[in-house]
């Protein structure tokens, strides 16, 4: 990863990431309160786990949405190239560089948000460079005789142990204060179980031509994607997901549509069911009356907008409408009516 984006990114929003978590939703609340306050942000979290969905997330969320999100993989960029990318060069000023110069992403970011993805893998005598530009606000391109003021927001991220790293020389201690201002530590997607069957939902709708109204999970295959451990987190499971909704006859996912690694993981037996399954989030079972009640409160609260309700009763807009179908409840798109009632 290395590209500049704009606030028009097709990424979810904060609100669309919690998913119903509430473990999720806290950390969303905490990151609407830091976004705009000035203050770096730092996202820890395992490989896979959804840290740059959520730079950008922030970054769409933010007063300054309307300018650049520009990202670097601080892994990927060779050292002796390094130096030129993160802070530009002027003409001449090296063999080789373009006749008019260019400007480094730290630049390419001013007014907007910089993220640093895997800011542990920085060379050390550039976390000398960067620690300086964050501290004077400025930055000198290579051949440059005078500094270039910079107005940015830094995002950093990584799946290592910053304080181990500092301990073992290798990571700047003033740095690491410099861009832990704030923390936001994203969960594996093991530990959320209980919340793994609606994310595949949202991702399943996500892929969904327009003609297909639902998609449904064999119980076979289920079990499969239920007990998988997902090393790779959300990444991993996005993948597997797009890999059957590509793949999969009609709107049935088989074990014959998973990837040959999820077909030949062996299931424990109390992941074992016998029953067709729709892919929506497991939950209690309620009353029907209740759960209708529930919803139509939702809708009423938020003056039948499917987007704000779904986001209140912690779904993804298709699940939504498909509840509005299981409940008989219309929806004011489809027929006109007063606010409804219970």
């Amino acid at each position: 990863m290395d590209q500049t984006q704009a606030s028009t990114s097709p990424y979810r929003s904060l609100d669309d990431l919690c998913g119903g978590d509430p473990q999720m939703q806290e950390l969303i609340t905490r990151g609407k309160r830091l976004i705009d306050k000035g203050i770096p942000i730092l996202i820890l979290g395992e490989t896979g786990t959804g840290k740059e969905y959520l730079s950008r997330a922030l970054h769409a969320y933010s007063e300054r949405r309307a300018a650049n999100w520009v990202a670097v993989n601080c892994a990927s960029i060779p050292e002796s190239l390094a130096e030129s990318e993160l802070f530009g060069y002027c003409k001449g000023a090296f063999s080789g560089a373009l006749p008019g110069g260019m400007k480094g992403k730290v630049q390419q970011a001013h007014r907007g948000t910089l993220f640093l993805d895997e800011i542990g893998d920085m060379p050390f005598s550039l976390q000398t460079r960067l620690l300086r530009v964050l501290s004077e606000r400025e930055v000198v391109p290579l051949g440059a005789a005078q500094p270039v003021s910079i107005d940015i927001h830094l995002i950093c991220a990584t799946h290592q142990d910053l304080k181990i790293l500092v301990a073992q020389g290798s990571f700047r201690e003033d740095l690491y204060y410099r861009i832990a201002g704030g923390v936001l530590r994203l969960p594996a997607l093991r530990t959320r179980a209980d919340k793994q069957a609606l994310i595949m939902q949202m991702i399943a709708d996500e892929m969904a031509p327009l003609q297909v109204s639902e998609r449904i999970i064999a119980p076979a295959a289920l079990q499969q994607l239920l007990a998988y451990p997902w090393p790779g987190n959300l990444r991993q499971m996005h993948a597997v997901i797009r890999y059957c909704c590509a793949v999969m006859s009609g709107s049935r996912i088989e074990t014959g549509d998973l990837p040959e690694e999820l077909m030949q993981f062996h299931v424990p037996d109390g992941h074992r069911s016998g029953n067709v399954v729709q892919i929506q989030p497991r939950q209690s079972v309620s009353p029907i009356k209740d759960e209708r009640s529930r919803v139509i409160d939702a809708l009423n609260g938020s003056r039948w907008n499917i987007s704000a309700a779904s986001r209140q009763l912690g779904m993804c807009r298709a699940s939504l409408y498909r509840k509005l179908r299981q409940l008989d409840i219309p929806h004011l798109r489809d027929q006109a009516m007063p606010a409804y009632a219970a």
